[in-house]
């Protein structure tokens, strides 16, 4: 097939950067796959995406869009875009995406299909500051969209009002966002990976080791935990495949597809649960289209299942192809 990938990097040059192999390695692995591949970099300009989408006329769009411009939450209208020129494309859509990075719409979702999570409440940039209700200190506090662990850090878990309005201040000013906080969940912290649409089957668990973290630190995987790799942070964690009894992997398996379906998400994702002292099973976040690139904790419990990365990635492409057919 002709297979553009679809990203906001200018062009395939920049791909070969260390800060983000997943295009390149996604290229590369569908031409092995023996398809015909096209890199499309847009950073901002409609028409120059249009322009490049209808001069490729690819069969299928492998969708890496993660924002657009200098729009964080720009993945989502470039999807709403691809449906409207008629493209077929792997992963969640404009709706999918909007739900799943929305924190607050994520909680009430799971909340009606019974799955557990933190309680919360929500700071509107627009509303008057409140003091979060009956929540229970100590809160963790992050913007209610923003990706990638951005406005996530030391200061982010706190212990009374004052530092929990001095934290959702500056989100609101820093990130231009709504701020959530939520009930901080102690316990080890688990993803588990999932692939598929109607039969959706989850992936081992990978669990983050925090053995080495800071003490005195939240164990948290903020911005410096997974990004700054001079940081205590960073060179204190790592991800491993989590050595777990049957019945309790099944549970985190079991809870993570239940959050997956209870969000609409396609083709595949990753969901972030915790699991306290006293087994119950909370989901964090669920991150619809995750982070694909080969060292990533999905593609690690894709291996974990004999899934290695060139089947992985013919499996995205062969999930988005199957949910098209059966639309038609």
């Amino acid at each position: 097939m002709k297979i553009t990938v679809l990203t906001y990097l200018d062009s395939e040059d920049e791909a070969s950067k260390e800060y983000d192999q997943v295009v390149l390695q996604v290229a590369r692995t569908l031409r092995r796959l023996g398809h015909r591949v096209s890199v499309l970099g847009v950073h901002g300009d409609v028409k120059r995406l249009i322009t490049g989408l209808a001069r490729r006329r690819p069969d299928l769009v492998f969708n890496l869009m993660e924002m657009f411009g200098d729009d964080v939450f720009g993945d989502i209208p470039v999807t709403g875009l691809l449906d409207l020129l008629g493209l077929r494309y792997t992963g969640s859509g404009p709706g999918e995406l909007y739900l799943s990075q929305d924190k607050g719409l994520t909680k009430k979702l799971l909340a009606f299909e019974e799955i557990l999570y933190p309680r919360f409440a929500v700071f509107s940039r627009e509303a008057a500051f409140e003091t979060g209700g009956n929540l229970r200190m100590p809160l963790f506090v992050k913007p209610l969209r923003s990706d990638a662990s951005l406005g996530i850090g030391g200061k982010s878990l706190v212990h009374d009002t004052v530092a929990l309005m001095e934290r959702v201040t500056a989100i609101r000013k820093e990130l231009n966002d709504n701020a959530l906080a939520e009930e901080y969940i102690e316990g080890r912290e688990f993803y588990v990976g999932v692939l598929g649409n109607n039969q959706a089957k989850a992936l081992p668990p990978v669990e983050i080791d925090f053995t080495g973290f800071p003490d005195g630190v939240p164990k948290v995987m903020d911005s410096k935990a997974k990004w700054d790799e001079r940081s205590k942070e960073y060179k204190g964690t790592r991800s491993v495949l989590a050595q777990l009894p049957d019945e309790l992997r099944a549970r985190l398996q079991k809870v993570a597809v239940d959050a997956y379906r209870a969000l609409r998400v396609r083709d595949y994702g990753r969901v972030d649960l915790r699991l306290t002292d006293t087994g119950d099973i909370y989901v964090l976040e669920v991150n619809a289209s995750c982070y694909l690139e080969k060292s990533s904790e999905f593609a690690m419990s894709a291996a974990a299942a004999g899934i290695d990365y060139p089947r992985l990635i013919e499996q995205v492409v062969n999930l988005a192809l199957e949910r098209y057919g059966k639309r038609k």
